[in-house]
């Protein structure tokens, strides 16, 4: 009978302490629903900055090495994909930042 009451006394505290803690949530100004924006012009920048120069680095590393072996041909091959893949970013890039104004003259 006293485990009963205690059980019993112990939900009661449990369930007004968690509606205390909702009612707060709920009413509290300080709390901002709205969500975080993603810096994109952050993410943009790091791989222009930082990934971008390595992954030609290592490009070049290839080609040379593949130049040193007498490959020529596939190093001209892997320089003119190499090129094409680039010019491809580059038009992503500017679609990216140009794309909206394009839009807008194309469908008025």
């Amino acid at each position: 009978m006293v485990v009963y009451a205690l059980v019993q006394m112990a939900g009661e505290s449990v369930l007004t302490h968690a509606r205390d803690i909702a009612h707060n949530a709920l009413t509290d100004p300080t709390t901002d629903p709205s969500p975080v924006p993603i810096n994109t012009d952050g993410i943009v920048q790091f791989i222009a900055t930082k990934v971008a120069p390595i992954l030609l680095a290592v490009l070049g590393v290839i080609f040379i090495s593949r130049a040193g072996k007498g490959e020529m041909s596939k190093v001209l091959t892997s320089s003119a994909i190499a090129i094409v893949g680039l010019a491809f970013i580059a038009g992503a890039g500017a679609l990216f930042f140009f794309g909206e104004g394009l839009i807008k003259l194309i469908f008025g």
